[in-house]
């Protein structure tokens, strides 16, 4: 095992790391403040849920990534790469599908000032568990059909019957095949990233808008305070941003090695891509959403002892 290989696994570790304890925090806290503190927002709920999926992103690809890493390529067999490989297109699918929902729910209640979305905004926490159950079935659903190309590392026997993903490897019939897989299995994310980036469009828009309308009532005298809705639109719209830069650059990535012989550095930056916006994440939501210090100080003041 080279330096480069040792420094290459250091960074897994540190991003699986950092990116673990910033879900798991979140997690933990909604948790927490749904037994014991004030009323979680609808928003909560769909940001616990994202803390979740991402969770499962990192352990079910940073893992054997770092491993492989790290030197050690065959310590999965057929099914240990079936199942790694399900999880991991399952929760990435479910972090795809949250953050989008998460720019909707936000567009909606920016919307307010029509009836027509005051209306849908008051259906929207009714409808959050059962969006939550539709995507697990989905996306289980969905991908139960890709296992049937999941292969353990020395189960392809003929180099040009598929491509080698280190710790795990792929077969297909042909090229027309991997076109029309890649094209399937592609549709739901094009059409949730389209979302996004309309809802993202929309919502930059109307914060622009607001902005015009209160400069021209208070003239030069606007103060530089924001909102509550405001600074929790710009948190969606800073997740959803990094989300869709993220996931553009893997999409390219992963669409080559699909199409021809990666070499085991693309395999490794692929992976680093992909985990990168659920290692981010959790932290731009501590910095930059004012309800997770609220509730932080909720549970630190519960958690004191009266003094004797």
């Amino acid at each position: 095992m080279t330096s480069n290989h040792m420094v290459l696994g250091l960074l897994f570790v540190l991003q699986i790391g950092f990116g673990v304890l910033g879900n798991s925090f979140l997690l933990g806290l909604y948790t927490i403040i749904f037994f014991i503190g004030p009323r979680l927002r609808p928003i909560d709920f769909l940001l616990s849920h994202l803390a979740f999926v991402n969770d499962l992103v990192l352990l079910s690809k940073g893992i054997p990534q770092t491993t492989t890493a790290l030197g050690l390529n065959n310590f999965l067999d057929d099914v240990g790469c079936k199942l790694v490989f399900y999880l991991h297109r399952v929760a990435r699918g479910l972090s795809l599908f949250t953050t989008c929902f998460l720019s909707v729910c936000q567009a909606i209640t920016l919307s307010l000032s029509h009836f027509r979305w005051a209306e849908i905004k008051a259906r929207i926490p009714k409808c959050i568990i059962p969006f939550c159950f539709f995507c697990w079935t989905f996306h289980l659903l969905i991908y139960r059909y890709s296992l049937l190309n999941i292969k353990g590392p020395m189960g392809i026997k003929n180099i040009t019957e598929g491509n080698d993903l280190i710790y795990c490897s792929t077969t297909f019939d042909s090229s027309f095949t991997v076109t029309m897989y890649a094209f399937i299995y592609s549709l739901p994310d094009i059409f949730c990233v389209g979302i996004m980036l309309g809802t993202s469009g929309y919502m930059v828009f109307v914060l622009y808008r607001h902005h015009q309308r209160v400069q021209y009532i208070h003239g030069n005298d606007i103060t530089s305070g924001s909102s509550p809705e405001k600074r929790a639109t710009q948190t969606i719209l800073v997740l959803v941003s990094m989300f869709v830069s993220f996931y553009s650059l893997n999409s390219i990535l992963a669409l080559h090695m699909y199409l021809g012989r990666p070499n085991s550095w693309l395999i490794h930056i692929s992976a680093f891509l992909a985990a990168c916006f659920p290692a981010c994440s959790p932290f731009v939501l501590i910095v930059s959403d004012s309800q997770v210090s609220k509730y932080s100080m909720v549970l630190w003041n519960g958690m004191k002892l009266p003094v004797q």
